[in-house]
């Protein structure tokens, strides 16, 4: 039975990993025909971005079961520390790979280390109270880095929260950060295969976590923490585990969404609270602990906009509509009782057959 209960994880991890490689071949094959506009081409480098990001908070609200709305606080903390890395070592690395290595490192392990910090206090909380904290701290994080000036000179770094005239550096000084201008420069690394390469390592990480003995005791807390305290699960240890992993998985999205642009600014669009929003839509409509569901949630909610620019009077109509339609295919009672049955009676077809 438990030979059983193995392979069929194995199969359904097989078939996610599948889903994403398709998807890659696909794509690859369009661009390389010419059948993909370049609009299209330029939103799949942020797409690998979004669907790490889903697949991340997921961990945290699907398999953890705490709501935040701190994601994009932790992508632009790692897209920051990564840019600024890449910025500065652009002369001391010419090995761009070697370069990218080390810039996803460090915005991983620096969203790590902001997960951890922020997870101590807040783990604390629950609910309303948790979302709220985790929505504050992704807030604070997008203001800090618009007041954050820092430059290099001959003497070293510079830093201030005042203007770029008060850094005081010498004439051959270089500005990194700008305030609100942001990072301007940083070598565009990213690219879409990278991208799938990443999304890869983040779902072998997170799918080898949930079906870990760590896995079973973050969904005992979130299925009941009184039972899993009563038997000797350490709450307070597995849920920083998940919390900072998702941290640093985050991170990693923003490395590569940081690598594909010229200018990185921290603005609302792009680091703020409709970024959390957006990314917690990319995880309910998938399902709620629904790895699969995440990615095809994420990529569908992030092209169809493009993809029904041409019908420009009914776009917004038709994806509100899609909206819809997958919330209730995925949370209508009626909707899971007919796909249970659905597949119940494919499933004994295919052994009736064999």
């Amino acid at each position: 039975m438990k030979m059983k209960a193995m392979n069929k994880t194995t199969k359904t991890n097989f078939i996610t990993y599948l889903l994403v490689i398709v998807i890659y071949i696909v794509v690859q094959t369009l661009v390389m025909s010419g059948s993909m506009s370049s609009l299209m081409q330029g939103l799949l480098v942020p797409l690998c971005a979004y669907v790490i990001l889903a697949v991340s908070l997921n961990l945290t609200v699907g398999i953890l079961g705490e709501l935040s709305l701190g994601h994009a606080g932790f992508m632009c903390v790692g897209a920051f520390s990564s840019a600024f890395f890449s910025k500065c070592m652009v002369d001391v690395i010419p090995s761009a790979g070697l370069r990218f290595f080390f810039a996803l490192l460090i915005g991983a392990v620096t969203a790590g280390v902001f997960g951890i910090l922020i997870g101590i206090p807040v783990l604390r909380l629950k609910g309303d109270y948790l979302a709220i904290v985790t929505l504050a701290f992704g807030e604070i994080i997008k203001n800090i880095v618009n007041i954050m000036f820092i430059g290099k000179d001959a003497n070293g770094f510079h830093f201030s929260t005042k203007d770029a005239v008060s850094l005081g550096m010498e004439p051959d000084g270089v500005i990194i950060v700008n305030g609100p201008q942001g990072i301007t420069g940083t070598p565009k690394d990213s690219t879409f295969t990278i991208g799938v390469i990443l999304i890869l390592i983040t779902l072998f990480i997170v799918l080898n976590l949930i079906h870990s003995r760590s896995g079973r005791a973050i969904m005992a807390i979130r299925d009941n923490r009184i039972a899993a305290e009563s038997v000797g699960i350490n709450v307070t240890k597995y849920k920083m585990m998940a919390f900072s992993v998702s941290a640093a998985l985050a991170g990693v999205a923003g490395v590569i969404y940081a690598h594909n642009l010229a200018t990185l600014t921290a603005q609302p669009k792009n680091f703020g609270y409709n970024m959390s929003i957006m990314i917690l839509v990319f995880v309910v409509l998938g399902g709620i602990g629904n790895i699969r569901g995440s990615i095809i949630a994420a990529i569908v909610l992030t092209l169809l906009p493009e993809l029904l620019r041409g019908l420009s009077d009914y776009r917004m109509l038709i994806y509100a509509i899609v909206l819809i339609v997958m919330m209730l295919y995925n949370w209508s009672p009626k909707a899971i009782q007919w796909r249970k049955k659905y597949l119940y009676f494919l499933k004994f077809k295919v052994e009736e057959e064999v």
